[in-house]
């Protein structure tokens, strides 16, 4: 599927989901909600379209916890399922680092391996955020996609405007900071304009590696790295 390019200038449209559609979001849904189920202690979280509604059949079902816990934990609750394969990530030398665990290709649960920034606390919610109570009672919520537009939901389906020139609003209706709706924009124009460039850090663990032990290996050689880890 083409990449999503972001939305310039005071674009706005109402968008009305069809059967399939709400199907999709259902089948999602319950592979959210089964992860989530799995790790209740942790409070997660699942992100991005599946939380605001606007699935389509390649979406993929992100579920995200906010805090730093031990991976093992974690990977304990979910060895039932089976791991395809085992990521730290750090997009540039001055974000959050991460440690990601693929169910499938589509199907992710994400955490903190060092302590996230006031501002990385907020970017799950503007991407949009539901937690399990949430998911169960099937609502959804706003937040703002890849190309830049606010997702708001709706009854039978969603309302879409741009993000441009109305970054005081969007902050306000996903309750975060200004500063955080405009490093997105920055971030997401900037990639739009350039292309991708790659991720500063993505390391693929073998099974008898944890996530706690490659990165301290890691920080040890690269002071960009331990500039994050504690």
């Amino acid at each position: 599927m083409p990449r999503e390019k972001t939305v310039s200038g005071p674009e706005r449209r109402y968008v009305r989901y069809d059967e399939s559609r709400w199907q999709i979001l259902e089948s999602k849904r319950e592979i959210a909600g089964d992860l989530m189920g799995r790790i209740p202690e942790f409070g997660p979280l699942v992100h991005g379209s599946v939380a605001r509604g606007d699935v389509h059949q390649g979406s993929d079902v992100d579920v995200v916890i906010t805090h730093r816990v031990p991976s093992y934990a974690v990977e304990i609750r979910l060895s039932e399922l089976g791991v395809l394969r085992r990521e730290i990530v750090q997009a540039t030398p001055w974000h959050l680092i991460k440690g990601h665990l693929y169910i499938e290709d589509d199907v992710s649960v994400v955490f903190p391996l060092v302590k996230p920034r006031p501002l990385e606390e907020q970017f799950y919610s503007f991407g949009g955020a539901l937690e399990l109570k949430s998911l169960e009672r099937g609502e959804r919520t706003p937040g703002v996609d890849k190309r830049l537009m606010l997702i708001e939901p709706r009854e039978d389906g969603h309302l879409e405007t741009s993000v441009a020139g109305r970054e005081g609003e969007v902050a306000k209706v996903l309750g975060v900071d200004l500063a955080m709706v405009k490093e997105r924009v920055d971030v997401l124009s900037r990639r739009d304009s350039i292309g991708r460039t790659g991720v500063y850090l993505k390391r693929t663990l073998s099974p008898d590696e944890s996530y706690e032990g490659v990165l301290r290996r890691l920080a040890d050689r690269d002071a960009n790295l331990r500039r994050r880890v504690d």
